[in-house]
């Protein structure tokens, strides 16, 4: 087989692994919401890149780090979709940066924010006075969330695919056994029967999985 060919077979395995994990892992990979999302773009790049021009490993081999590789990605993401606590260990906690007006510059050092760096990200924002913002949090992928204190209608999502976020319940001033109890008034369970629950408007709105 001549280097071309083998170029050629290799590069579209590749393909079908990526189309592949799009299909198993959903289209989340395409806009990544998490470093780890990014991690794993960069890493099969990488792989298809790296071997797609070495002559010295064969297709089955290039196969077997294909699924590998596949096989690791969608044990993550299954680990995080049903686990809250792997899913904090992996992709880290949405940071709470200013509260009511009040900047907490403890949680800005440990998300590795300077001053400066608060500062222009508030600016692209529109805002230019901390004490104007109700809240700041930085989510998990590096984007700086602002609630100012004149916005009216802010939806908090309180709950994510059927786990409670605690860092939210702060902010609204409730605790989980409200949640719970919002729920069950509802007619569920629990917070594992709610795909999706929004804080609007004072009201918890909840959408569930659908029934099987």
């Amino acid at each position: 087989m001549d280097s071309y060919s083998l170029i050629i077979i290799k590069f579209t395995l590749g393909m079908l692994c990526l189309i592949l994990q799009i299909n198993l892992l959903g289209k989340g990979n395409l806009a990544p919401t998490s470093a780890i999302d990014q991690v794993q773009n960069y890493v099969l790049g990488g792989i298809i890149g790296g071997i797609i021009y070495n002559r010295d490993i064969s297709v089955l081999q290039f196969i077997m780090v294909l699924l590998i590789w596949t096989l690791i990605v969608f044990i993550v993401k299954f680990a995080k979709d049903h686990n809250s606590w792997v899913r904090r260990f992996i992709d880290g906690r949405p940071q709470l940066l200013i509260q009511n007006g009040q900047l907490l510059v403890e949680n800005c050092m440990k998300a590795g924010l300077t001053a400066n760096d608060l500062m222009f990200r508030l600016r692209g924002h529109g805002i230019y006075e901390i004490s104007k913002v109700k809240s700041g949090i930085l989510e998990q992928n590096g984007q700086l969330v602002i609630i100012e204190n004149d916005e009216e209608n802010v939806r908090f999502p309180l709950i994510n695919d059927g786990q409670i976020n605690n860092d939210v319940l702060e902010l609204i001033h409730h605790d989980e056994q409200w949640v719970l109890e919002q729920i069950r008034q509802a007619g569920y369970q629990g917070a594992e029967d709610i795909y999706l629950g929004e804080y609007i408007g004072g009201k918890l709105t909840l959408i569930p999985y659908p029934q099987i």
